[in-house]
């Protein structure tokens, strides 16, 4: 959509890396959005490693840290397209406005529960299902309110920005997490996330974005539902990168969940070595997304898509056998690097081939597969370590990740 009611675009010099980077800065929706973004997602960040801490220090079990990330991601998968069909029909800001509000009161319900020494592990599981449900709403409109931010040839370069963003809130929340851990416990942390949410609200308040068309005569729910459907499938394309997304996310996410094991008993490294493991693992991230920014244009993407899921795969491995903290740390960059490339590269690859009319039903679908997903993997992540060990399940998970790339990453003849 054109950015018609906004301020007048800020110049940039002609060429360079640095226009190159930055060229999604030119657009005044879309530097609110980053800002605000950036400080709620530190805030995000921060909850998500004391939110991990603060299970595994109530029950000691790798089991309960993947039944709580199951309780936050299931609902993705099930409500997902939902999301997307509000995200193609309705006002995508007033949409965000109400998730972002659901997202910070439930922040500062953790918090009070956790500052009054109530909190106990099915608050942490209740509340984690109440933000998946907000978050399936959230996430697909998010996605695809970029389009509506800057216009189609800035796509690929504002999904990177968004996607550093994100990761350079991983490398900031972490870290901060791990500080506030270690002087006042985890109640402050989500108290500061709550708190974080108003930057966000802020910045969506204060954007002018053109008024959507009304769409009076629309099919029914589940025949708009099904029309996303089918095209996702009906495009082998589509299909092939919603399948390797679906088997990264099922596999590739044990390591996260594994943290406060490694961080606890493989590495004896304590709550600061477990801020400074997802720290690395965020410098890994924001290095990928960073390359996704300077691509001019989407020519190459199959082929950096396909090498990034090999690397992720094979760098997961390797973590798997250290038993060494600054050796872990070191891995972790390039688990980092790969997972979020490829990521990042698949999200641009389907915002490319999706058309207007179905962008938000299938930007869905890779919420479904990225984020819906990882809670099955966290489940199988938790019980498998159980009985075999946190790093002989991240091994396995790594070595399903690499053969998933050596059998779907590869280009079709079309796409090649």
């Amino acid at each position: 959509m054109p950015e018609n009611l906004s301020a007048p675009a800020v110049p940039t010099r002609p060429g360079g890396a640095w226009s190159l980077l930055t060229r999604s800065f030119r657009h005044r929706n879309f530097r609110l959005f980053f800002a605000g973004q950036f400080v709620s997602l530190t805030g995000t960040w921060m909850q998500n490693v004391a939110e991990a801490w603060l299970v595994y220090r109530l029950t000691q079990s790798s089991a309960a840290l993947g039944s709580v990330r199951f309780a936050a991601l299931a609902p993705i998968f099930l409500l997902a397209l939902v999301g997307g069909d509000w995200a193609d029909r309705a006002d995508r800001r007033r949409i965000l406005l109400g998730t972002q509000t659901a997202a910070m009161l439930l922040a500062f319900a953790l918090a009070a529960l956790c500052l009054t020494g109530t909190v106990q592990v099915w608050h942490i599981v209740a509340l984690a299902t109440l933000l998946g449900i907000t978050s399936a709403l959230d996430v697909p409109t998010r996605q695809t309110f970029l389009s509506d931010m800057v216009p189609r040839d800035d796509l690929p370069n504002a999904i990177g920005l968004n996607s550093s963003m994100f990761h350079l809130a991983r490398v900031v929340g972490p870290t901060a997490a791990g500080v506030v851990l270690a002087a006042v416990g985890e109640g402050w942390c989500f108290f500061l996330n709550g708190v974080s949410f108003l930057a966000v609200l802020a910045s969506l308040a204060a954007m002018r974005v053109a008024p959507r068309p009304v769409v009076l005569d629309r099919p029914p729910f589940l025949t708009r539902l099904r029309e996303g459907l089918e095209y996702a499938w009906r495009t082998r394309e589509i299909r092939q990168v919603l399948a390797l997304i679906a088997l990264g996310s099922l596999f590739g996410s044990s390591y996260l969940v594994l943290m406060p094991v490694f961080a606890s008993d493989v590495l004896g490294s304590g709550a600061g070595g477990f801020g400074l493991l997802m720290t690395a693992a965020g410098a890994g991230s924001l290095a990928g997304a960073l390359v996704l920014t300077l691509r001019k244009d989407p020519a190459g993407l199959w082929r950096l898509r396909s090498r990034s899921s090999l690397l992720f795969g094979a760098a997961l491995v390797c973590f798997a056998q250290s038993s060494a903290f600054w050796l872990s740390a070191a891995l972790l960059v390039p688990v980092g690097f790969g997972m979020i490339l490829f990521m990042a590269t698949s999200n641009t690859l389907l915002q490319t081939l999706a058309p207007d009319a179905l962008r938000g039903r299938i930007m869905a679908l890779f919420s479904m597969m990225f984020m819906g997903v990882a809670p099955f993997g966290a489940l199988l992540a938790g019980f498998l370590a159980e009985s075999l060990g946190a790093q002989t399940t991240v091994a396995l998970c790594g070595a399903a990740c690499l053969l998933g790339s050596l059998v779907l990453g590869r280009p079709s003849p079309a796409t090649r």
